[in-house]
């Protein structure tokens, strides 16, 4: 039987964290999770500004602390002055892991020519692994679930499909997903028979 996980989901917005806007990042990260994952999760929520040092607190709080075995955050990835986030992740980072970050430009690009600008960045922290989102809950469910034709057939991999195999590979809990969401891929070694 798989055991739960722990997963932060932080927000990073100077507006929402302030009260301007209510913030729609975390709640569309639950929804996702929630529809996605068959093992049993426990959210961990930090509303936060874009503030490098206090993003930075954040993530560290969140790996070391609260022992999140995943830290997705939404916000702050683009080219305006006040994004720090890319920046605050690779701070804290132990290993940088590339190829999410390119993926998720290559699921935004069938949709906006503007996802070049996005600096999204994906690391391993310890047994940890962060990722940077998008701050759009549409554009959060399209990287995370990635493209399908009209008969539902996968046409663009989304990057969640490789996260619970990399969480495995850095000592964390065993995550299962709904393959009519998105399927997790693993080696044919290193998937566990289903209780």
């Amino acid at each position: 039987m798989s055991e739960g996980v722990k997963i932060g989901l932080v927000s990073i917005s100077d507006r929402a964290s302030g009260g301007v806007y209510e913030d729609k990042g975390i709640p569309a990260l639950q929804d996702w999770l929630g529809k996605a994952l068959t093992t049993p999760w426990e959210a961990v929520t930090r509303l936060i500004p874009d503030d490098q040092s206090s993003i930075e607190k954040t993530l560290i709080e969140l790996c070391d602390e609260a022992g999140c075995a995943l830290v997705l955050t939404t916000g702050g990835t683009g080219p305006a002055l006040r994004d720090v986030t890319p920046e605050a992740t690779l701070a804290v980072a132990h290993k940088v892991m590339p190829g999410f970050g390119e993926q998720m430009r290559q699921v935004s690009l069938a949709f906006v020519p503007t996802a070049i600008l996005s600096r999204q960045v994906a690391v391993i922290r310890g047994q940890s692994l962060i990722i940077n989102l998008p701050g759009q809950p549409k554009a959060i469910a399209e990287t995370l679930e990635g493209l399908k034709d009209v008969d539902g057939q996968q046409k663009v991999h989304g990057i969640f499909a490789a996260v619970p195999y990399c969480v495995d590979l850095i000592g964390g809990p065993y995550i299962e997903t709904d393959e009519a969401i998105v399927k997790a891929f693993r080696p044919k070694s290193a998937i566990r028979p289903k209780a």
